[in-house]
């Protein structure tokens, strides 16, 4: 049956596909709207199945602050063209908001929140039906405080840093954070924040280079104490040398700021390999 430009249109509202695929769903649907989206939420299913092994290097990266909360996500995809597409940054920036919204603190939350017709995860089958590449969500971070500020990257959607202050913040200054952890990537904020783990494996490799320089065994121990001195110099934020001011550390760039200001949580996410 012929359908109209209106119902095309409607349909395409309602669920985001492209018109050709409205148009096919509503001919096979002989103009049924409920039946015509179900062909279309299909279609997303049997892409997603089909290309469920295909990695997603590629995706869009949000990040929202609303004052003393603040989230950042990842909608990947396979190629950089869908990436970039407005209706798939637009999903992404719904999702974001949602979450936000109900403060999730899962993916599995996330994808269970109403959205549309369905949830999270049935507009994400959707997505992927519209755009015939897999489509997943990643890298859900979030962090708390009394002030916080986000970042994304030249604005290009591909890595969003958050950090959280324990009161009031400079925008310069809370921006420059951002920005040097985008840019120096630490793991923690300071020296009690690096993982057991990490710090055991660091302070290993640096006793054995000293074991393969010759060092004598009775200085192993304090020469590996020593180069873990400078590992924590590049790991913990605080320690960092400011990227606006090598003279500076992090933690000096904060105490000219305020003396009592202090970062109490930052997250990090790029869909780059580093």
């Amino acid at each position: 049956m012929a359908v109209s430009m209106a119902d095309i249109q409607h349909l395409r509202k309602m669920t985001g596909a492209g018109m050709m695929d409205c148009k096919n769903a509503l001919t096979e649907a002989e103009g049924n709207f409920d039946k015509a989206m179900e062909i279309i939420r299909k279609k997303g299913q049997a892409v997603a199945a089909k290309r469920s092994d295909r990695e997603t290097s590629e995706g869009c990266v949000l990040a929202k602050s609303t004052g003393d909360y603040a989230a950042m996500i990842a909608l990947k995809c396979e190629t950089d063209f869908v990436a970039k597409n407005s209706d798939f940054v637009a999903l992404t920036q719904a999702i974001l908001d949602a979450a936000i919204a109900n403060k999730c603190q899962t993916i599995d939350e996330i994808k269970a929140l109403p959205m549309g017709n369905g949830t999270v995860a049935d507009a994400i089958v959707e997505r992927s039906g519209i755009t015939g590449e897999k489509t997943e969500l990643d890298g859900y971070n979030f962090v708390s405080g009394a002030c916080t500020a986000i970042y994304n990257h030249q604005n290009k959607n591909q890595l969003c840093t958050l950090v959280a202050f324990n009161k009031a913040c400079d925008e310069k200054v809370a921006h420059e954070i951002c920005m040097q952890i985008a840019a120096m990537s630490p793991i923690a904020i300071d020296e009690a924040g690096v993982p057991a783990d990490v710090l055991a494996r660091e302070k290993e490799i640096a006793a054995d280079k000293a074991r393969q320089e010759g060092k004598p065994e009775n200085m192993i121990e304090k020469i590996a104490m020593g180069r873990l001195g400078k590992f924590y110099k590049e790991v913990c934020l605080l320690k960092q040398e400011s990227i606006m001011d090598p003279k500076k550390t992090v933690a000096d760039v904060l105490k000219a700021a305020d003396p009592e200001l202090a970062v109490v949580d930052f997250k990090r996410f790029t869909l780059r390999a580093e």
